[in-house]
């Protein structure tokens, strides 16, 4: 079952009064459950094709179909609550809020949703649980180390059943054994929930647990391999 469907989407951004073309013509389709790293060297729009699809940006042309609805089409009021229920997001940064416990910034999303209290504090128990985090739910953000504020990240994107998650560089700020805990835990994810991830990433270590790799140089795609595993 497909749930994102990219259409010849472009993107167009005006550099200083010369057009830069960052995305040019891609088509592409993630289907459920899919485990799929977008790569391709700095500037290659990879960063720019996960905002759109994000809906956080909006192509020049070309649709983006998430679960059959255009959100190309939508306007920002609408593609913003689209986005609150359908799409959850791990950055390269956490973001997480500073003065919320783990417990609160993973059920933040739930709150905005109006989630009422006993189904937020179930869910948020059983993520945190999940992401080797349930001895931590009172710490904040500035007593967590980055592992585990990436892992507060994933919960709290998790925590609105999303129809897919988009992974922005998260591994480039953690040291070797944070990132292999962080994409054990979302391969486990993937694999026995059918969480669906999109990535954009530099990291090699990423690149080896995706199960789909697709290429991206000067706004195109130039390949797209599935890898058996």
């Amino acid at each position: 079952m497909s749930i994102v469907t990219l259409n010849e989407v472009t993107k167009t951004f005006d550099g200083a009064g010369v057009p830069v073309k960052a995305v040019r013509g891609i088509s592409l389709t993630i289907e459920k459950g899919e485990f799929t790293a977008i790569v391709g060297p700095s500037g290659s729009g990879k960063t720019t094709l996960l905002n759109m699809v994000g809906g956080l940006d909006v192509p020049t042309s070309g649709t983006i179909i998430i679960n059959g609805t255009d959100i190309t089409a939508l306007k920002p009021h609408a593609r913003t609550k689209f986005r609150l229920s359908n799409i959850g997001f791990v950055f390269q940064a956490y973001n997480l809020i500073p003065v919320l416990t783990a417990y609160e910034n993973t059920g933040f999303i739930m709150e905005l949703q109006g989630a009422e209290r006993d189904a937020r504090d179930k869910r948020v128990r059983q993520l945190l649980g999940e992401v080797g985090l349930g001895e931590r739910m009172q710490s904040r953000p500035s007593q967590l180390s980055g592992g585990q504020q990436q892992r507060v990240a994933v919960a709290r994107a998790l925590a609105s059943r999303p129809r897919f998650i988009l992974a922005d560089e998260p591994t480039a700020n953690l040291d070797s054994h944070s990132t292999e805990t962080l994409l054990d835990i979302m391969e486990k994810l993937n694999r026995e929930e059918e969480v669906t991830f999109l990535f954009s990433t530099h990291d090699a270590r990423v690149v080896k647990k995706a199960r789909r790799i697709v290429t991206v140089e000067d706004g195109k795609v130039v390949s797209d391999e599935t890898v058996a595993k």
